[in-house]
């Protein structure tokens, strides 16, 4: 798998569990899993084979990233 991670973006901000087609293969989704996208959208996942497949994932170990930084511009 080419994968490391993936985002709630980055999987379509998907609204159910439910089994979806990705670009590595199959994501399963599960209840806990939007729960967290939900009150963390910037967290990022690990797929991790499910049952052993080759083409059947479930979100594993999920990171929390730091909200993104931005500038103000304070010359006036």
């Amino acid at each position: 798998m080419l994968v490391s991670k993936v985002t709630w973006q980055k999987i379509g901000q998907v609204k159910a569990p439910g089994r979806y087609n990705y670009t590595f293969g199959w994501l399963t989704i599960i209840p806990a899993d939007l729960a967290i996208c939900e009150q963390f959208p910037a967290a990022s996942f690990t797929p991790v084979p499910h049952h052993g497949s080759d083409d059947e994932y479930r979100l594993g170990a999920f990171e929390l990233l730091p909200p993104p930084a931005f500038e103000l511009d304070l010359r006036d």
